[in-house]
């Protein structure tokens, strides 16, 4: 890695992953046939299917925490750096809301008019990214000390609120009385009558987000930045507690909740992958700095450079007017060949737009080129 560069490579490197695993999980859920659909193989792509959403969000979380530290350094206050993070959110939620009419013009004719509400990933990373926002600007302005560290509880008290209240906003507390476009953000309903596990509600989704920002605020804390590899070690034990005591209390004959569903609400399940999150920062962390990573071109920090590029085409050329191959019909192998396609598709148009990318030279430092450089593609600026 060029010491120039000034994006962290294990973040890219995981949203490269996070890429990957959408790819595969997208291409074979939009392609193979009914028979393909029974087997094992599919069953796996789909379990491989619940982390690049997590992914993201987690990142964005990350990323989040290193603006901030950022923005703290340049003497920023409170006030200022709420308003200004907050802002970058409402951006990318403008975005999200840009792309279901994109989607929605596209499939003029079949899609129905409900698709322009659909609460999809960037709708979220976008209203996490304000929420954070809100939060962190009240902690900085209560904090007189140890900010860093302050953030991290408040974040990890957040997140831990957010996957309790899941199970009941999904069941017996789901607030029915809102228009079904606004309790899709708490819930996922749709215009369905119920939650629907295939979207991005608040609950449990945004979570994920403050998980992220308890990490990155421990990594940007003056300890975390002093001992990294002390930091990232304790991080990925932290992982893996969070998944043993999950299971553990997945094991109980008793539940807290009338209504348990392990795979779409449970806690449980949001701590176990919260867990499997830490780990693969932890190993992204040790691969970007000791490993095969460093030998030159990196496929996955590529496309983490780029993921919400790569995101948005990719979704026509699977989902979309434009697949490239049949919905529904295919084999595994057939599907393997489209998504190996999709793969490197997306890896050319990354390099195009990197190498169409001007990087600024100076050292200019202002609210909103600071916000909008530090979280590009919900990604990080800073190098430790």
């Amino acid at each position: 890695m060029s010491s120039s560069s000034s994006r962290l490579a294990y973040i890219d490197w995981m949203r490269g992953l996070a890429c990957v695993l959408m790819f595969q999980t997208h291409c074979y859920d939009s392609w193979l046939g009914s028979e393909a659909r029974k087997s094992t193989f599919f069953m796996w792509s789909q379990l491989g299917g619940t982390l690049p959403a997590p992914l993201f969000l987690f990142l964005a979380g990350i990323s989040f925490a290193l603006v901030i530290d950022k923005l703290r350094q340049k003497d920023f206050a409170a006030s200022q750096i709420a308003r200004v993070t907050v802002s970058r959110g409402a951006e990318i939620f403008g975005l999200g809301l840009l792309f279901r009419v994109q989607e929605y013009l596209i499939a003029w004719g079949w899609a129905p008019w409900s698709d322009l509400f659909r609460v999809d990933i960037l709708n979220t990373i976008g209203i996490s990214m304000m929420l954070m926002a809100v939060g962190c600007g009240i902690v900085l302005w209560i904090a007189k000390s140890h900010c860093a560290l302050a953030m991290a509880a408040t974040a990890s008290a957040i997140a831990l609120a957010i996957a309790l209240l899941t199970p009941l906003l999904w069941t017996t507390w789901r607030p029915a009385w809102l228009p079904w476009p606004l309790e899709s953000y708490i819930d996922g309903v749709h215009n369905l009558g119920k939650p629907q596990p295939w979207l991005f509600p608040i609950f449990p989704w945004t979570g994920f987000a403050f998980a992220g920002l308890a990490a990155g605020s421990l990594l940007s804390s003056p300890g975390g930045r002093k001992h990294s590899t002390q930091t990232f070690a304790l991080i990925a034990g932290g992982g893996v507690v969070l998944i043993c005591l999950a299971r553990w209390f997945d094991a109980r004959h008793w539940q807290l909740y009338p209504i348990y569903d392990f795979w779409h609400t449970s806690p449980n399940f949001f701590l176990i992958r919260v867990g499997l999150l830490l780990l693969i920062l932890w190993a992204a962390y040790d691969w970007c700095r000791w490993g095969a990573a460093q030998w030159g071109f990196s496929p996955l920090i590529q496309l983490g450079k780029t993921s919400l590029l790569v995101y948005w085409v990719h979704i026509e050329f699977v989902y979309g007017r434009f697949s490239i191959l049949t919905k529904r019909t295919q084999d595994i192998r057939t599907a393997t060949i489209g998504l190996l396609t999709i793969f490197a598709s997306m890896l050319v148009l990354s390099l195009i737009r990197t190498r169409l990318k001007r990087e600024p030279q100076t050292a200019t430092f202002s609210s909103r080129a600071a916000v909008a450089s530090a979280m590009e593609n919900a990604g990080a600026t800073r190098r430790t």
